[in-house]
């Protein structure tokens, strides 16, 4: 996306205050403005334009807001200043704030339709903050692009070459392992979910840092699309099922800020990238499956798919012992009816990640909730005739069985955290339009970036 602020000392003022330090403000005006601002019936709540009552320009652009700590304060603004330059006044001490919320309000998704570009640019003299706020903004887009892009053109090769370019652009490598090659190398699960698109299923994997660092691997859920197999969706429920990848797009967004921001880690990025489809060939339910990790799995539903493609994944990522694993996936409906669709839950059984994300979240309004491992519901995944199913037994708790099939796949002595998240604002909120959303991206980014970096 195009960034809409930059280093610079000109343009109209623009000056942002907590909406309890109105009447102070008020007092200290002219006669005119206060006649002003009667006549336009401004009573202390979001933006004022103020003219300059000689020449007719305006003059100073004002804004009064709830808090202005908070990092969507200025989510509205891209829309509702009119065109120009206008220089940020940083006296409040949030500028970064101010500027991330600005230009993701600004965001708009323009692959495949005009869209009216964003008039109002905001300047700020402070071109540490501008690259700061930049690379986050740069990092929440490409989330949102990735989940926004149709799945025709984001499929298993689509995602790998978006991954090779990071690398490229970071200097990291990148390899892939493609359709029988997954068989031949062990990793039959994510084989068994995508052998039935003719966009062959693939293991993407990027590496970057210094191999000294400690290292923390990332693996994110890249089902470009989900019919739901032979268990087919219906067409409500597969509407928006480009967004299954929204692991992935997590996974890349999250990378995307940890080399920019060159956090000292050795990183590794696991994205499993299939296309749950149907044909001759597609897995079926009561099918047994031998994963990579030995553990056989018996289907009980081709819908529950990404659990799969993730075991193999994880199962590799436990191989080289990380300091941390942390995945996303857009595994369940269930963290969705338990937290709605803003609020990402999380899974860890390690009580220092579990506070640092929370704490971290909440310092900038990206807020995670953490679920419980409750390992009682770990025997409504017993299998018959297999080592464990790939669904429990009941409708109940899926969000936690969900975890606890992926938690037998994870060494137990590695740190391990599992994200579940919609990767979707169905609503339009201040910096936040409808589409592809980051969920819980930023809140792991500043744990991480506190726990390396110190």
């Amino acid at each position: 996306m195009m960034i809409p602020f930059k280093f610079g000392d000109t343009g109209t003022p623009l000056t942002i205050y907590n909406k309890v330090e109105f009447d102070n403000w008020h007092e200290a005006q002219t006669e005119k403005v206060k006649t002003w601002l009667k006549n336009t019936s401004f009573k202390g709540e979001g933006l004022v334009l103020v003219p300059n009552f000689d020449t007719g320009s305006l003059n100073h652009a004002v804004v009064f807001v709830e808090d202005e700590k908070c990092y969507w304060h200025a989510g509205d603004l891209a829309s509702q200043l009119p065109a120009g330059d206008y220089l940020l006044d940083g006296q409040n001490g949030h500028i970064k704030q101010t500027l991330f919320g600005f230009a993701l309000g600004a965001y708009q998704f323009d692959t495949y339709k005009e869209q009216p570009p964003c008039s109002a640019r905001l300047v700020v003299n402070n071109n540490e903050l501008v690259n700061e706020a930049t690379h986050l903004v740069k990092g929440v887009a490409l989330v949102r692009d990735l989940v926004n892009t149709p799945a025709g053109d984001m499929m298993p090769q689509h995602l790998s070459e978006v991954m090779q370019d990071l690398a490229n652009d970071f200097g990291g490598s990148f390899s892939e392992i493609v359709g029988d090659e997954l068989l031949e190398q062990n990793y039959p699960t994510i084989h068994a979910v995508g052998r039935a698109s003719i966009n062959k299923p693939r293991l993407l994997d990027l590496r970057w840092g210094d191999s000294t660092h400690e290292k923390v691997t990332l693996v994110g859920k890249g089902v470009c699309f989900d019919s739901g197999g032979l268990d087919i969706k219906p067409g409500a429920g597969m509407r928006l099922m480009k967004k299954d990848m929204g692991g992935a797009a997590h996974v890349l967004g999250l990378a995307y800020l940890i080399m920019a921001f060159k956090l000292p880690i050795c990183l590794r990025v696991m994205v499993p990238a299939v296309e749950n489809a149907v044909s001759e060939n597609a897995f079926r339910p009561g099918d047994v499956i031998k994963t990579r990790q030995g553990l056989t799995v018996e289907i009980d539903n081709t819908d529950a798919e990404g659990r799969l493609v993730l075991c193999d994944a994880l199962t590799e990522a436990c191989t080289e012992n990380p300091s941390l694993i942390v995945d996303f996936a857009t595994l369940t409906g269930a963290c969705r009816i338990a937290l709605g669709t803003e609020l990402p839950g999380f899974f860890s059984d390690d009580k220092e990640v579990v506070n640092g994300l929370i704490d971290h979240g909440e310092a900038i309004d990206d807020n995670v909730w953490r679920l419980p491992l409750h390992t009682p519901y770990r025997s409504l995944l017993n299998s018959e005739i297999a080592d464990i199913s790939n669904c429990a037994s009941g409708p109940f708790g899926g969000a936690i069985t969900a975890g606890l099939y992926l938690k037998e796949f994870v060494t137990p002595s590695i740190p391990w955290v599992h994200f579940d998240v919609m990767a979707w604002n169905i609503r339009k909120l201040p910096g936040r339009p409808v589409g592809g959303e980051a969920f819980g991206v930023r809140a792991v980014f500043e744990y991480l970036k506190a726990r390396y970096q110190s």
